[in-house]
């Protein structure tokens, strides 16, 4: 599955890879739903409860969201945050990053705390920053043979 303007596709075992990394950090921390969506504002996969709104308008807004907190970053001196969060009265969200250009947007309730989301979500971050990093390095590969072979025929 093609995601994004970016150069970059899932093979089925990637998916599934990333699947059974997000199913088991929802079981361990019980959060209700993650969410990856990409830096341009697509929406990669979504697990867990489905959402009960538009995730490709959720999708558009979190990649915005993150844009927006990058520059205020910037502006006390930060180059960025690798994390976000937003507390409301019954629902809340984290977000991270994940290997520069995939937010991981995890949403829960009262069912779970704040540290234990956090907790769980730095070692889901680093498992899936070495699974996206993988799929990154084959994308450019492929790209860059595919620009070998074009200059082979000119």
């Amino acid at each position: 599955m093609s995601v994004g303007s970016a150069s970059w596709s899932f093979t089925e075992d990637d998916f599934a890879a990333i699947t059974t990394s997000l199913q088991k950090f929802l079981f361990e921390s019980n959060a209700r739903c993650a969410l990856l969506v990409d830096r341009s504002g697509q929406l990669v996969a979504t697990v867990g409860e489905q959402p009960h709104f538009d995730p490709t308008a959720f999708a558009t807004l979190t990649a915005a969201d993150f844009s927006a907190n990058d520059q205020l970053a910037k502006l006390i001196g930060e180059t960025d945050f690798n994390s976000l969060f937003h507390q409301g009265e019954k629902e809340s969200m984290y977000l991270a990053d994940v290997a520069r250009r995939v937010i991981l947007v995890v949403l829960f309730d009262t069912r779970t705390t704040l540290g234990l989301v956090r907790l769980k979500m730095k070692e889901t971050v680093v498992e899936l920053t070495k699974l996206f990093e993988q799929v990154f390095s084959r994308g450019r590969s492929e790209e860059h043979t595919s620009e070998l072979q074009s200059l082979r025929h000119l």
